[in-house]
């Protein structure tokens, strides 16, 4: 019988025989740009669009290529509205056809298989293999599906959805819910540690008990979580109890909440406090960096990947930026917002070391809305630099909407939520 090779094994055969790679100062791979500069990104969601994008708004000169398997992109900013009916699945859908005509991106529908950060190369998986002088990887996150016990890919694709990629997984847990009788139970169970969009299970436990109230009221949703609190807790529970009294039940790990493993035949969930049934189970599994960039040994022990804070360049690989949820830009929430600035720093970095300049010393910027119902919403903007070293949270261009806010308020920022949307998504695929 033939061996399948996985391609973590063919990572370690591609990477064979780089001994003796002629090396500058420091370890850094001799670089000699060709008249034509060529940067490969790979991964076109809110940071590699935005970085391929802004590449080619800086200097038409430089040859930009994009790696992206979906001919169509589904965001998950706003994909929790389909589940009440305020958004549909067709409104979350980009393409990348005017990246092509108008910013003249080279777009190649295939998956990044292998990277070679010596000889600075790419693999795809149907074999054909692209030169870069610079590479922006922007592979999003990868689940770990040995977190809980029972729980694997098949059984996201089947009974448990995480619902955490818009599309399909967000279609699944869709007709779950229209599927389920009233007086059912939802139990969601968001991961502990770092993940993608902080607020997103809770604004989903909002939004699902907005279409319960409306077509199911004697239903309840269980909120089983792997923290002991989470990202605006104060706004979602005052928005729970005023809207949903007795419909939303959080429980935190320190009260037995953190998820040990599922039975899918049962749908059941098992806590330290023991067992939960269930008609709908949303499972939402711990995250690190996306396989291309675990893979290529671009993360550390943290599972996300070390970068610098000035160009976003990874401190393992030299002449490879990794921007987006798989980078380690803590305090940045991992958002699709905080993505398109990463972006855009890496594309300036990108072009300034083309023309030997020094990086200019970025700002970053991040904005997540949530809706807790139809008309009532609220935001968290952060604007960062970097100082030291390290990236900072810039002290008065940061904050809340406030815990007190009018209606008034809530009404404009769930407005906002809607623009916000429309022009990140155009500033994006155009």
């Amino acid at each position: 019988m033939k061996a399948m090779i996985t391609r973590r094994d063919f990572n370690r055969l591609f990477f064979a025989g780089l001994a003796g790679t002629v090396m500058g100062p420091l370890g850094i791979p001799k670089r000699v740009y060709a008249s034509t500069k060529n940067v490969v990104v790979i991964g076109g969601g809110f940071g590699g669009a935005a970085a391929a994008r802004h590449i080619r708004e800086i200097d038409p000169s430089v040859a930009v290529t994009l790696v992206e398997p979906k001919s169509v992109y589904y965001t998950c900013p706003l994909s929790n509205w389909v589940f009440c009916g305020l958004q549909s699945i067709q409104e979350l859908a980009q393409t990348y056809k005017l990246l092509k005509e108008r910013y003249g991106v080279d777009v190649i529908a295939d998956r990044a298989y292998a990277i070679d950060p010596v000889k600075y190369k790419v693999r795809l998986e149907k074999g054909k293999v692209l030169e870069y002088d610079r590479l922006i990887v922007s592979p999003g996150v990868s689940f770990d599906w040995n977190a809980i016990d029972g729980y694997s890919e098949k059984v996201a694709e089947s009974k448990m959805p995480h619902a955490y990629e818009a599309g399909q997984q967000t279609l699944l847990l869709q007709k779950q819910l229209t599927s389920m009788k009233d007086g059912g139970t939802v139990i969601i169970c968001p991961p502990g540690g770092e993940y993608r969009c902080p607020v997103a299970p809770y604004e989903r436990a909002s939004l699902i008990a907005h279409y319960l109230k409306k077509h199911k009221a004697k239903s309840r949703i269980l909120v089983l979580d792997g923290k002991d609190g989470f990202s605006d807790q104060d706004q979602f529970m005052k928005g729970w109890e005023r809207f949903y009294p007795g419909m939303i039940e959080w429980r935190g790990a320190f009260a037995g909440g953190k998820v040990e493993s599922v039975n899918p035949e049962q749908m059941s969930v098992v806590t330290e406090f023991g067992d939960e049934f269930a008609d709908v189970v949303n499972v939402i599994p711990p995250q690190k960096a996306g396989e291309i960039a675990l893979d290529t040994g671009l993360a550390d022990a943290t599972g996300w990947c070390p970068v610098n804070p000035l160009t976003l360049e990874s401190t393992i690989h030299p002449g490879i930026h990794v921007i987006g949820d798989a980078c380690g830009a803590a305090p940045m929430p991992k958002s699709g917002f905080a993505a398109g600035s990463q972006g855009k720093v890496a594309a300036s970095a990108v072009i300034r070391l083309f023309n030997g300049e020094l990086p200019q010393s970025p700002s970053f910027g991040s904005i997540c809305y949530s809706l807790v119902t139809q008309g009532y919403g609220f935001s968290a903007k952060g604007n960062f630099s970097v100082d030291s070293g390290r990236i900072t949270v810039v002290q008065g261009e940061s904050g809340m909407t406030p815990i007190d806010a009018s209606d008034a308020r809530y009404r404009e920022e769930a407005d906002q939520a809607v623009t916000w949307y429309r022009d990140i998504t155009k500033s994006t695929w155009g």
